[in-house]
């Protein structure tokens, strides 16, 4: 049997923008007109996240754990998804190394709020707030995402075994 005490996984997810909800992105709301649409609060950040964290384990992905068929998680905080996620992760005997990240949106700009995600994230994942890399792109004005249409974002964690 292979040793498999590092494991790596990635994550994506995009949500479109509407008027009308809450913007909530790395569990912080940032003021906006708009939110992103979804079952959920639509927490792209934190989707990407779980699923980076699911794929890592070889499990099935966000919409398969948390399906949006079920009234239990309409309108549910993504951060409480993620905290189911991270307790599946510590059952299987791992723990973060570290989680690089990516939000893509034209508008609003993200750069004075990644401090605070980080430290929501860093706290509910029990890692350093340094292990936890989150970079604000846009899509200059091109595509979806270009248009104020939408918001994505993608990540890549680390495992190691416990």
């Amino acid at each position: 049997m292979v040793n498999q005490s590092f494991r790596i996984g990635i994550g994506y997810d995009i949500h479109r923008l509407e008027f009308g909800r809450k913007l909530i992105i790395g569990g912080i709301e940032i003021p906006y007109e708009k939110g992103l649409l979804g079952h959920s609060d639509a927490d792209v950040l934190v989707h990407a996240i779980i699923d980076s964290l699911l794929g890592a384990l070889a499990m099935p992905d966000i919409g398969t754990l948390f399906p949006d068929t079920d009234s239990a998680y309409k309108d549910a905080d993504s951060i409480m998804l993620l905290e189911k996620v991270y307790a599946k992760l510590l059952e299987h005997g791992y723990h973060i190394s570290n989680i690089d990240t990516n939000i893509i949106a034209q508008e609003p700009k993200m750069m004075k709020y990644i401090p605070l995600m980080k430290e929501r994230l860093s706290t509910v994942l029990n890692i350093d707030y340094t292990d936890i890399s989150i970079k604000a792109k846009t899509k200059e004005n091109v595509d979806a995402i270009g248009e104020k249409l939408a918001i994505e974002a993608n990540s890549v964690v680390i495992l190691v075994k416990s």
